[in-house]
């Protein structure tokens, strides 16, 4: 079945936008370009916009559903225990010789639901494990990269399961158009002032410089303590080659960095969250001291168990996100099945791996620094929705007393 064409225009400013705004790649900049097959004419406008902007090289690597399925139901068992680390490590040579990197989402959220979870766990973390060589080139903000969305048809038909495939795939490009904000005259323009409506939440909690966070709401009365020297981030950030990007398209957080050690209380999601091809639905967990002592969740709950037990870190948080529940992306009232749409709805925290540029100088923080500060280190990072319209959150001064940051869902000040 052939996907409906998408409208050109608006396809061609989404690659433009991912290309100038979310890389704002540099003359002479090589990028390193990850997709879902199903993406190409995304995956060749982008091409065509990051030469025009001076790129240096190209080089897409393509993924397929189909062909992941079918490593799982007839690969050797010792498959899932292996990566293309070589793959990895060329990508972190890349990075390191300058390379930009950009993602393209649009995967099937369920692709590998059908298969054997514990396979798909080992999998995932031989993958993540291989990976890591590039990931922290990505996690430390070493260079320019970002994240941009494309209507493939497996996405389409879980977000809307009840349309004929053409309808739903339009209905999603719309969807990613609109959150993308490039449906107006000027997209770039837009970016522009919404990167400085989010600079100035940051910079209101920056120079707040709250010790936690108190997150209340139905299932939830946690505190997340923030990090030693924690720095709030939003919108359009410089990596640490010079080069100011988007790492999000689209983006609605600002977010930082908890301390490891510092969490505390229960905490319910308000979404399910889609991870490694499946539906993980009704997550709950308590934290002491920083580490979920206990998780569940009303489906999924082996996904679930099998990722915060990936390694020490995974049961820490490496990231505080705060979103509106009145953000463009929640009022569509639509599940997406997507973390970089689903997150930009809610407030959220993250499992695992935390960001260096959450810190004051982080860029010359040394790993162990980052530890002895609170910020906590995984082999994964995945976030989970925890707000919603009944969201408080106060911030607590390091004195004890508290400013209100919240109130049923929406900044308070």
């Amino acid at each position: 079945m052939t996907a409906p064409d998408l409208d050109p225009v608006l396809l061609s400013r989404l690659a433009d936008v991912a290309v100038h705004v979310g890389l704002n790649l540099q003359p002479g900049q090589d990028l390193v370009l990850t997709a879902p097959v199903d993406s190409l004419p995304l995956v060749r406008e982008i091409a065509a916009s990051a030469y025009r902007a001076g790129a240096g090289i190209v080089t897409p690597l393509l993924s397929d559903d189909d062909i992941a399925r079918a490593r799982f139901r007839n690969a050797a068992d010792a498959s899932f225990d292996r990566a293309p680390d070589w793959l990895y490590r060329g990508m972190a040579q890349a990075f390191d010789s300058g390379a930009a990197r950009m993602a393209v989402a649009g995967a099937d959220p369920m692709a590998l639901a059908a298969e054997d979870p514990a396979k798909v766990s080992r999998a995932n973390k031989a993958n993540s494990l291989a990976y890591k060589p590039a990931l922290e080139k990505i996690s430390t903000f070493e260079i320019n990269w970002t994240i941009a969305a494309y209507p493939t048809p497996g996405w389409a038909r879980q977000v809307f399961p009840d349309l004929p495939e053409d309808e739903a795939i339009l209905k999603l490009a719309d969807a990613i158009f609109s959150a993308s904000r490039v449906t107006g005259a000027d997209p770039v323009a837009a970016w522009k002032d919404h990167n400085a409506a989010l600079r100035a939440r940051s910079g209101w909690l920056n120079a707040e410089r709250f010790d936690a966070l108190h997150f209340t709401g139905p299932g939830t009365d946690l505190v997340v303590g923030l990090a030693e020297g924690h720095e709030w981030h939003g919108g359009a950030s410089e990596a640490q080659n010079g080069v100011t990007c988007n790492p999000n398209i689209p983006t609605e957080e600002v977010f930082t960095t908890p301390h490891a050690q510092r969490v505390d209380g229960t905490v319910r999601a308000t979404k399910p969250l889609s991870y490694n091809g499946a539906l993980i639905e009704e997550i709950e967990m308590r934290f002491e001291n920083g580490r979920a002592v206990e998780a569940r969740s009303g489906k999924g709950e082996t996904v679930l168990h099998n990722m915060i037990d990936s390694d020490e870190g995974a049961r820490r948080l490496g990231e505080v996100a705060l979103v509106p529940y009145s953000s463009p992306i929640s009022q569509t009232g639509l599940l997406f099945y997507n973390t970089l749409f689903d997150e930009n709805a809610a407030c959220h925290i993250a499992m695992g791996q935390c960001y260096s540029k959450c810190f004051l100088d982080g860029a010359s923080l040394s790993d162990d620094q980052i530890a002895a500060q609170g910020g906590n280190s995984s082999i994964i990072h995945v976030d989970w929705m925890i707000g919603g319209p009944d969201t408080d959150i106060d911030g607590i001064r390091a004195d004890g007393s508290r400013v209100p940051v919240f109130r049923n869902g929406e900044w308070a000040n």
